[in-house]
């Protein structure tokens, strides 16, 4: 829709977990490599958390698109409370089509399969996302089907990605023995003032963008909304795009972004951190301001490290274009469009 009228090749702020769009901030890094770890060190068991659009199966995504050809996945992606069978799910992850419902003739099945693996030199990796949805009694069958593993050969190693809630399923007394077994566990937090500012960035350079669009009041702006969490950035900075676009705007600014975040509010499916509702223009100013000047400070400091002709920008192809407007936009209500 508004990809040819801002120079994109493509959408940059899709909700799809597109790994191509992966930025990685420090917590996305670390989590990424604790992955990696878990899988090269054999850890029976790995936890990642986070709260809902924090990134995990961004995540998942880019670390299976990471694996060698020495190691053979399972995923379930969705889960829920009435999952039912867990073997039976485990089974299909690994494309292996249940044909029979004994149980004992399922789990020889699956000991059949991963005694395969083994023997021809490869690791076997079960993935579960939104395992916080797996009941009690799930998680034990989970923690009975690692008994496989013995004396020095790791036979299944698993991953279980969630919501926070999920850890406090795994403190539940019934599941100690469960946790016990955990060798991995690290919890994505949101991302910075400052890694927001790169986030948005970093998926419009991907998308094909020239030149920035997102001034430093409209970053500040986005974060303070939503409090570093990637899905709702994405939200409200595709949004803030099509606003833009409809105004025949070429640079999103803090009253675009505001007015996304009215009209939200206004429809009652309000998703952001954080209400414009009640806030003048220049209280709302206020409160970005210490953003916005660390974000222009940081500009300056990078740019003497490269040099009098660097810019700090993500969009540094182009030495001769400035970062962002020189001053804040005209004043404006909150909430409302300039046409």
């Amino acid at each position: 829709m508004y990809e040819e009228f801002f120079g994109l090749r493509e959408k940059p702020f899709t909700l799809l977990a597109d790994p191509s769009f992966l930025y990685l901030s420090r917590k996305h890094a670390t989590a990424l490599s604790l992955l990696e770890y878990a899988l090269s060190g054999q850890a029976g068991f790995c936890v990642i958390t986070g709260e809902v659009g924090s990134g995990k199966t961004t995540l998942l995504r880019q670390f299976l698109q990471e694996v060698d050809a020495r190691t053979t996945p399972g995923v379930i992606f969705q889960t829920h409370r009435d999952f039912g069978d867990i073997l039976r799910w485990v089974l299909l992850a690994f494309g292996i089509e249940p044909k029979s419902d004994d149980r004992t003739q399922l789990y020889q099945n699956f000991l059949d399969f991963l005694i395969d693996q083994r023997t021809a030199g490869r690791r076997t990796i079960l993935i579960v996302d939104e395992a916080q949805n797996l009941s009690v009694q799930a998680l034990e069958e989970l923690r009975l089907l690692s008994n496989v593993n013995f004396d020095k050969f790791l036979f299944l190693q698993i991953i279980l990605v969630g919501q926070p809630e999920l850890l406090e399923k795994l403190r539940l007394p019934e599941l100690r023995q469960f946790a016990q077994r955990v060798a991995v566990h690290y919890d994505l937090g949101p991302l910075t003032a400052e890694e927001t500012r790169n986030y948005i960035a970093h998926r419009m350079r991907i998308a094909g963008a020239q030149a920035p669009v997102f001034n430093d009041w409209a970053v500040a702006a986005i974060y303070y909304f939503t409090q570093g969490v990637p899905r709702l950035i994405n939200s409200l900075c595709d949004m803030a795009l099509v606003y833009a676009f409809a105004d025949g705007r070429k640079l999103v600014d803090l009253e675009i972004v505001s007015a996304v975040v009215a009209d939200r509010e206004a429809s009652g499916l309000m998703v952001f951190a954080k209400s414009v509702l009640g806030q003048d223009e220049e209280s709302l100013r206020a409160q970005l301001s210490p953003l916005v000047s660390a974000a222009q400070l940081q500009e300056e400091a990078s740019a003497a490290v490269k040099g009098p002709q660097a810019l700090a920008s993500p969009f540094d192809e182009d030495e001769d274009r400035p970062l962002t407007e020189a001053g804040p936009p005209a004043p404006a209500a909150l909430g409302k469009r300039a046409r």
